[in-house]
């Protein structure tokens, strides 16, 4: 049986605050995963397949900003709001890695948006908008 290797980098789809989700490059090593989320990281399974969303374990608690709502892939209700930035990757190992091109294409285009949140009628409703460009420096 072949031992496996860490890989150093892995391309996952990151997905900033107020921000366009985007394909990203990262370390592995636990201070660069925490670099990428703001602190001590946690992991969170929503997905049938083997990946999983990687973020900041005290975001909500923190009062990090809210990121992107995640829903149930059958019926669209919302599960959880990440609050900060987060990333995901492929978790079918014992350590992180890459996500494959279609993987990345599908999780690009679904988190694609920046989410503002609302209260209706006693839910909460994710809305995507466009972000703004940022004014030009004088």
């Amino acid at each position: 049986m072949m031992e496996e290797t860490k890989e150093d980098k892995i391309r996952v789809v990151l997905v900033e605050p107020g921000k366009y989700a985007r394909e990203a490059e990262i370390g592995t090593s636990l201070s660069e995963l925490q670099e990428v989320c703001y602190g001590l990281i946690q992991t969170f399974y929503p997905f049938e397949e083997m990946v999983c969303i990687v973020c900041n374990d005290e975001g909500k608690i923190n009062g990090m900003p809210l990121n992107r709502a995640i829903k149930d892939t059958e019926t669209g209700e919302l599960i959880d709001i990440i609050a900060g930035p987060f990333f995901i990757c492929d978790c079918s190992t014992e350590n992180f890695g890459s996500l494959s091109q279609e993987q990345m294409d599908r999780f690009l285009e679904q988190f694609k948006n920046p989410e503002r949140f609302y209260r209706i009628d006693g839910e909460i409703v994710a809305v995507p908008y466009e972000p703004k460009a940022k004014a030009v420096e004088r």
